[in-house]
Order: C-alpha cells, then sequence, then structure tokens
C-alpha cells in the first residue's frame, strides 16, 4: 500500500513507520493520522511483524502536533465533526492498545498531539534534540490524563500537563520518559536493537505480558481514557481554533 504522508518498511521482525512531513515538523494532518492507524494496524494484524518502530523524518521534530493551519480552514461544523470522529475518537487508544510493543524513536520536538502520541507507545528513546510539551491546557484542550500518569507518575504528570511547559531530553529521561538517551546518530539504532530483542523472544508471551501489565493498573486504563472523552465533550469542551490558536495564526497567518 502507497502512502503519501508516512514511509513504512519492515527490518525482520521490526515494522517501521516515519511520520514523513518535515516541511511542517510532521504535523498530524488528518490524512497523516489515517495513514498511520491503517500501517499500524496492519502491522499488529501481520504474524511477521514483532514489534513496532514509530519515528519522524528530518532533525527538527517527531512531531508538532496538530495540524492546525488543517483546522482553521474548516468551518464550525467541520470543526465539530472532527472533535467528534477525529480528535475525541479512539485514534490514540488504538495506538496505546496494539498488541504488540510499540517504541518511538523520538527524533525531536514532540509537541501537542506529538507528545501526546509519544506517551502511547510502550517505551521511548531520544536524543539531545528531543523536546516534549503537553501543550493541550495552553490552548483550552484536554488530553493525556489517561496516558502519561502511566510512563511518569501521577505527581510528575500533574506538573506536565497544568503548566504545559517544555521537558528537555535529560530531564525526560531522568522522570522515566524516556527509556534511553543516546547520541542522535544512534536513535534508531537502538530503537531498532530494542526492538530486535523483543522480536527474538516467543511473541505469544511477550503480547501477553503486553496485556497483563495494562489492563489491572488501579482503575481499568480504558476507564480513565473514556472519562477524558466524555470531559472533552462537557465541561472540558474545546475552544474554537481561532480562539485557541490565534497567536499561532496571527504569527503565521491562514492558509487556503
Amino acid at each position: 500500500m502507497s502512502y503519501n504522508n508516512i514511509l513504512v518498511e519492515q527490518q525482520g521482525g521490526v515494522g517501521v513507520v516515519t511520520l514523513n512531513r518535515p516541511q511542517v515538523l510532521n504535523a498530524l494532518s488528518s490524512e497523516l493520522m489515517s495513514e498511520l492507524l491503517n500501517a499500524l494496524d496492519a502491522m499488529d494484524a501481520d504474524p511477521e511483524v514483532k514489534a513496532i518502530v514509530v519515528t519522524g523524518s528530518g532533525e527538527k521534530a517527531f512531531s508538532a502536533g496538530a495540524d492546525i493551519h488543517e483546522m482553521a480552514r474548516m468551518n464550525e461544523e467541520q470543526q465539530r465533526q472532527r472533535e467528534e470522529e477525529g480528535e475525541s475518537s479512539d485514534r490514540y487508544w488504538r495506538i496505546a492498545a496494539l498488541t504488540k510493543p510499540t517504541i518511538g524513536a523520538i527524533n525531536g520536538l514532540a509537541y501537542g498531539g506529538g507528545a501526546l502520541m509519544s506517551s502511547c507507545f510502550d517505551m521511548r528513546v531520544g536524543c539531545e534534540r528531543t523536546r516534549f510539551r503537553y501543550l493541550a491546557v495552553s490552548y483550552g484542550r484536554v488530553n493525556s490524563s489517561w496516558s502519561l500518569p502511566i510512563q511518569v507518575g501521577m505527581p510528575m504528570a500533574k506538573e506536565l500537563l497544568f503548566t504545559g511547559r517544555v521537558v528537555t531530553a535529560e530531564e525526560a529521561y531522568r522522570i522515566g520518559l524516556l527509556n534511553r538517551l543516546v547520541p542522535a546518530d544512534q536513535l534508531l539504532p537502538t530503537a531498532m536493537e530494542i526492538a530486535q530483542a523483543i522480536a527474538a523472544n516467543d511473541p505469544r508471551m511477550v503480547q501477553g505480558i503486553k496485556e497483563l501489565l495494562y489492563e489491572d493498573i488501579g482503575a481499568p486504563w480504558k476507564d480513565r481514557y473514556s472519562a477524558e472523552q466524555k470531559a472533552t465533550k462537557d465541561k472540558l469542551k474545546a475552544a474554537p481554533v481561532e480562539e485557541s490558536f490565534k497567536g499561532f495564526l496571527d504569527r503565521k497567518g491562514r492558509k487556503e
């Protein structure tokens, strides 16, 4: 299958997906997300794939998050539909709940939706260019309340989600958001090394362990996810794009 916004390959028992919109910092357009989910679902169903690595193209960004220009071009009805069928759908849950282990090779900044996606992977490898920023609170939105605490613990998740501040690579490694911190030229090789070590094991056992790890973390994980989704449709409903991203759109202009 051919894709416009991602690159897909398989090396041995490892599937590799690269977000491929470097000219816009791998912004998560609707088309890119659709292609990504299709590729991940195909890998999850392929018995030859034992582990999955996701990275970004270019040296600046894993992903800068949502494609704000795409959002700004939508009318109110289209934005509502996008919220109901896109941002509020199960797209990130589907990434988190893949049966096969996932590793994010975070090659640059991971902001907003890029940070959310990163927190959905089982493991993350970073380099000196890696930065995280959970920006939703800055834009009148909510996400990652169900995913980030599992990675860094509740107190640190509160700090990162409440402040929306930048997390450097060194801090990310210290707090457990990164499993490994390596030089940039070793980023993908390290992620592949971990993935190949996983792929060498009994896939039935690996996938069974992943299921066991996630199925009973306090309240059911899906219940926490569902609680966030419910809140975003009610008391924490997203602010209009023109209001939320006014500063960005004023600086960058509006593209038709």
